[in-house]
């Protein structure tokens, strides 16, 4: 039969002749080694030509090295060749020497007694003997990593027995052998590198691992062994981290794909009512155009008929006088005088077409609508990338931008270039009211609030938020000016004040913090800070700052929001309805986030209002910032 595997010559590839086993292990045809031994006879002692070496991993041997044939392999290939055991020589060709050590017989099955397969329970299926017959192959007990096979009971027989075999390595029964052997040297793998964490053969410990700390594999397993359960401990640890994680993770993903569904929602329905705009404002104007049209086509077609039916009357008197005999006198001059008067009745100048078209200025009014949309589409555009620097979207720096900032009556106290001391004149302690949060809020103490995936067991308040996650800061305020600092630690958060005695328990839509009349505030929503009032957002394009204070001006009526860095203010947006326009002073083009403060943000003035939070995200966590010790003398007095 055709050779393969751990029963072929590594030589010639063919089944084994007169196998001869190496001090290495490795098998060859006696006729294959001794050609490429020439110097080497059958049970010779060595002659001249050097140390010989192994043709596959290279190992020197000694110059007085016998070939000597394995009688035991042999006796295996005759079994596996479905033959009986006998002394006679191989199949192949080459010199049969005797061997110099006298060999036990081997122990091998009867062939009245064919080793039969038995019934296994079900599972994996069992490692087979490589020397059993083909078909009929019992379960191996051991594997040799020498002889690269697998023997059950009855054919480890000779490994048991013969001197030469007991030196190879067994091992409990392997499915892949190959696995077991160094792929450079193809010889057992046996040691460890605790260096480089690699199983190594004795060549590969010897060469490249020289220096290294080697143990053999079965005192590493033992130490990994005692230190798999920590590992298995970690691992479990890690993957319930990785869940909370995940749960987290897609959590966040919901939120994120509903805020999307929610703003593409908005965005469209405010489209369609520009569009309506738009188009209620095409069919005025084409209106206006068929009024116009109307009008005037009336007073022109009424001189045409006029004109055409005086015409008409002097070419009937200019024909009749032309009728009129030479000899009757009395008929030329009566149709000369009617001729006359046809033609003074006629005689005043006609109407001219109109110097100019009432309905002709049309296309210049929609021309500048179009333009100004164009205008304001590209600067809100600019500025939802974060390309511009501009403060309000829709109107540009100007003598008709802001007429609150021309006004000389207009006081604002807090700018932008005022130091942060400033500011701390009115500070005010931001104490959190743990019955106004939310079930998935956790407080630590009274200073700092994160947003959880567990429910808290906070106990039953009427003042408690039911549908958002938000909480309020303690007391209320009616007056004077105040000032507090906000940390955003993670996440999507809004700050801001809302009235006492709106509702908590109102739904999510109209309950969150500016998404009605009575609450106003400044949100940070991972990629860029915007303002909300009554439903309506602004966008700032500020960068992100971890530290915002708020500053609450009842005596203006204002709310303003600021950048704080280094102890150095940056005025966010200040939110305040507009003060009446002086007559004479250009219209400028509308806003409707200021249309909104300026019918409604007066109104959240005359309640009594609260700090507010919402913390939107799941990762969401901040810390009502600290102040300066000296304030505390002021806030006593307050």
């Amino acid at each position: 039969m055709d050779g393969s595997g751990p029963f072929s010559c590594p030589i010639c590839l063919e089944s084994l002749r007169e196998p001869v086993t190496l001090p290495c292990g490795h098998n060859f045809c006696l006729s294959c080694l001794g050609a490429l031994w020439p110097h080497r006879g059958a049970g010779g002692t060595g002659g001249p030509g050097g140390t010989a070496r192994c043709p596959l991993c290279q190992e020197p041997f000694p110059d007085g090295l016998q070939l000597r044939k394995n009688h035991t392999l042999s006796e295996l290939l005759q079994l596996r060749q479905g033959s009986g055991p006998g002394p006679g020589p191989g199949p192949g060709p080459g010199p049969a020497p005797e061997s110099a050590a006298p060999s036990a017989p081997p122990s091998a099955p009867e062939p009245s007694a064919p080793c039969a397969p038995e019934t296994w329970p079900a599972g994996e299926e069992p490692v087979r003997c490589d020397a059993c017959p083909e078909g009929a192959a019992m379960p191996a007990a051991l594997s040799c990593l020498s002889c690269l096979a697998s023997f059950c009971p009855a054919h480890l027989g000779p490994h048991e027995r013969s001197p030469a075999l007991r030196g190879h390595r067994l091992v409990p029964p392997l499915r892949r052998l190959e696995e077991s052997l160094c792929p450079r040297h193809l010889r057992p793998l046996e040691r460890y590198c605790r260096a480089e964490r690699v199983c190594l053969c004795e060549a590969c410990a010897a060469q490249e691992h020289r220096g290294h700390e080697l143990v053999p594999l079965e005192q590493e397993r033992a130490l990994q062994e005692a230190e798999q359960p920590k590992v298995l401990s970690a691992v479990e640890d890690r993957m319930d981290e990785l869940g909370a994680s995940i749960a987290q993770s897609r959590r966040t993903v919901a939120l994120i794909k509903s805020a999307a569904v929610a703003e593409r929602e908005r965005v469209s329905r405010l489209f369609a009512e520009a569009v309506a705009i738009l188009q209620r404002f095409q069919t005025e104007v084409l209106g206006f155009i068929d009024e116009g049209e109307a009008t005037m086509l009336g007073r022109s077609q009424g001189d045409l008929r006029r004109q055409e039916e005086q015409r008409g009357r002097l070419s009937r008197a200019r024909h009749n006088l032309s009728q009129v005999p030479e000899a009757d006198s009395v008929s030329f001059l009566q149709e000369l005088l009617a001729l006359r008067l046809t033609l003074e009745e006629g005689c005043g100048p006609g109407p001219g077409p109109p110097q100019e078209l009432s309905f002709t200025k049309s296309s210049q009014a929609v021309r500048a609508v179009k333009d100004m949309v164009a205008s304001a589409c590209s600067r809100q555009w600019e500025r939802l990338r974060g390309l511009s620097s501009e403060e309000d979207g829709l109107q540009k720096p100007g003598p008709e931008a802001d007429t609150e900032s021309q006004d000389p009556d207009s006081t604002n106290n807090l700018e932008s270039e005022a130091p942060r001391d400033y500011f701390l004149k009115f500070a005010y302690i931001v104490d959190l009211d743990s019955d106004t949060a939310d079930k998935f809020l956790q407080l630590f103490g009274t200073k700092g609030v994160k947003r959880v995936l567990c429910p808290i067991n906070y106990p039953e308040s009427p003042t408690r938020f039911t549908h958002c996650e938000q909480v309020l800061g303690q007391g209320a305020l009616d007056r004077g000016t105040y000032y507090w600092e906000v940390e955003i630690i993670e996440g999507w958060v809004s700050v801001g004040v809302m009235a006492e005695d709106f509702s908590p328990q109102e739904p999510y839509d109209r309950g969150r913090l500016g998404r009605n009349a009575h609450s106003c505030c400044l949100q940070w929503n991972g990629r860029s800070f915007s303002v909300w009032f009554h439903g309506l957002e602004v966008a700032l394009p500020d960068p992100f700052s971890p530290t915002v204070g708020v500053c609450l001006e009842y005596a203006d009526r204002a709310l303003a929001f600021y950048a704080v860095r280094d102890g150095k203010m940056s005025l966010l947006r200040r939110l305040r309805a507009s003060r009446a326009r002086r007559s004479g002073t250009p219209a400028s083009p509308v806003d409707p986030f200021q249309s909104r403060l300026d019918s409604h943000f007066a109104a959240l003035f005359t309640r009594r209002l609260k700090p507010a939070f919402f913390l939107e995200s799941v990762d969401a966590h901040l810390q009502i910032g600290p102040l300066k010790k000296s304030c505390i003398s002021v806030l006593k007095r307050r």
